[in-house]
């Protein structure tokens, strides 16, 4: 299938000649179907807490916290153009006559547009883009008023403005304090220096970026991090890293062959924010806590975050405390006495949720040992789960690996076969989603690094299709971070409120109360 061209484009770009292979076995066969046997629920693969025992986690994160180094990790490489897909397309279609503008203003679709210009002094890039419309014949207010839509799009949106079409989401201003404003990332330096200092107070953040966006995310950094270091009396120690090529995944034509450029290159395309496993993986930490870039609240609303931040945390370390103890127990005994091994088997099946594909009970003495220490000797991750109210995205079940056994997963429907009846009955079950605030623990007891890279489901990817110049093709996307990359890790669910999960998804979400 490949050429010796193809041979030597694989070798310039570190992609595997074997994993390209697969990726071709993939497009013709398809990923497999991802079973749910159930949805985790509230005492049933989620854990709940009272606010007396949530408060003792708390307190048992920020007694030992400070001794571990702890990285909060933030993928920020989405740009912000899909934030104004409907100013983009309104700026395109717009003449700026008086029928075209009744006709729009009646129409249901265009009210965010609408909404947009009504509330355009509630967004913290406000004066910002005041300033920059001032180089135009009239100011901004005024040309909202003359309906004048397109100048104001233009200046927000493109190049010789604010340039907001085409700047990463991370760098865009999102929240006012009366008068200074803040960019996601300098929320994010606020949230590390209250919930990942160490007793240095050093605080470690990495972002993940695209490469051309690079650049100006390490320029903002130098800029804004001296006043927060002064602010809460810290040491910012702040890294970047791009998706790795060799993590890009080969495109295909219909006919599932390679799908090739003009020059005769065979197409590779990103393979997703699965492709971040590699990047966590470089990291050297003892916790790192995952959160998407663009959910950020204001201050006020700060302390509920990192409450249950460090309520993670604390549950983490609670977890990994345990499972040590066992493997430390293994480690040191020659016999294991039969009373020990069933407590352990009880912690691994009730506490971490694991069901083996055999029945305990009937295996032999060394297969118990061997199966325990299997559940119990890989990278851990607490997950925060909100109540589902409507949002898409992955939500949290049981779910059957490809070994046989059972454990819990957080599942995108992409995974799953929704003719099934029986499969779209457990999806609908589903109480709680996934808002992507995860702390992982990514050393042994022997505290060595786990090679993450072991411990994906590479059966979890999906196909979709896309074009490009015009010619249909299909792409592929690897598993994905917090589900088939990180499907083969001890997974605990906690629910935590709603008001932690605050996305940014569209740029009229910056007019919720909650970002406000």
């Amino acid at each position: 299938m490949f050429t010796d061209q193809d041979k030597a484009q694989f070798e310039q770009r570190g992609t595997n000649l074997e994993v390209a292979e697969q990726q071709v076995r993939y497009f013709q066969e398809g990923f497999p179907d991802l079973e749910i046997v159930k949805a985790a629920t509230i005492n049933d693969g989620i854990l709940k807490f009272s606010d007396e025992l949530s408060a003792e986690y708390v307190k048992s994160y920020d007694a030992s916290a400070s001794a571990q180094k702890i990285v909060k990790f933030v993928p920020a490489s989405g740009a912000a153009s899909r934030m104004f897909k409907h100013l983009f397309q309104f700026q395109q279609s717009y003449s700026g006559s008086d029928a075209e503008y009744d006709q729009l203003i009646s129409d249901p679709e265009q009210r965010k547009v609408f909404q947009f210009f009504k509330q355009i002094h509630n967004f913290a890039f406000y004066d910002d883009l005041s300033e920059v419309h001032q180089r135009k014949e009239i100011g901004l207010n005024e040309a909202i008023l003359q309906r004048r839509y397109v100048e104001v799009l233009d200046s927000l949106l493109n190049e010789d403005g604010l340039n907001y079409g085409s700047l990463p989401k991370g760098l865009l201003k999102f929240h006012s304090y009366g008068t200074s404003s803040r960019t996601p990332v300098e929320e994010h330096l606020v949230e590390g220096a209250n919930y990942t200092r160490n007793q240095n107070n050093d605080v470690y953040l990495h972002f993940t970026v695209s490469p051309e966006h690079r650049k100006v995310f390490e320029e903002h950094i130098a800029q804004v991090k001296g006043h927060f270091e002064k602010h809460f009396g810290v040491r910012y120690y702040v890294t970047f890293s791009e998706q790795k090529p060799s993590t890009d995944t080969l495109a295909v034509d219909m006919n599932n062959k390679p799908f090739r450029e003009e020059n005769g290159e065979i197409l590779f395309r990103p393979g997703g924010h699965g492709a971040l496993i590699e990047n966590l993986n470089d990291l050297d930490a003892d916790l790192i806590f995952i959160k998407n870039v663009d959910n950020v609240v204001p201050d006020r609303l700060k302390d509920e975050t990192f409450h249950n931040k460090k309520l993670l945390g604390g549950v983490l370390l609670n977890y990994q405390q345990k499972i040590f103890e066992y493997l430390h127990l293994i480690d040191e005994s020659e016999e294991i006495l039969e009373n020990k091994l069933e407590e352990m088997r009880e912690f691994v099946e009730d506490q971490l949720c694991v069901l083996p594909a055999q029945v305990f009970s009937s295996m032999d003495g060394a297969q118990k040992v061997a199966f325990i220490e299997g559940a119990l000797d890989r990278p851990i991750r607490v997950c925060g789960m909100v109540k589902n109210e409507g949002e898409p995205g992955g939500g949290p079940f049981w779910a059957v690996n490809p070994n046989g056994s059972t454990s819990l997963q957080i599942v995108e429907s992409a995974q799953i076969n929704m003719d099934n009846p029986k499969q779209q009955s457990v999806w609908e079950n589903a109480t709680h989603f996934n808002p992507v605030d995860i702390v992982c623990s990514m050393k042994n007891h022997r505290d060595e690094k786990f090679d993450l890279t072991n411990y994906i489901n590479t059966q979890a990817g999906f196909i979709s299709k896309k074009s490009k110049d015009g010619r249909e093709l299909k792409a592929q996307e690897l598993p994905g971070l917090w589900n088939g990359s990180m499907a083969d890790w001890n997974t605990i669910f906690v629910e935590v409120p709603i008001i932690t999960f605050n996305p940014v998804k569209t740029v009229n979400d910056l007019l919720r109360d909650q970002h406000q």
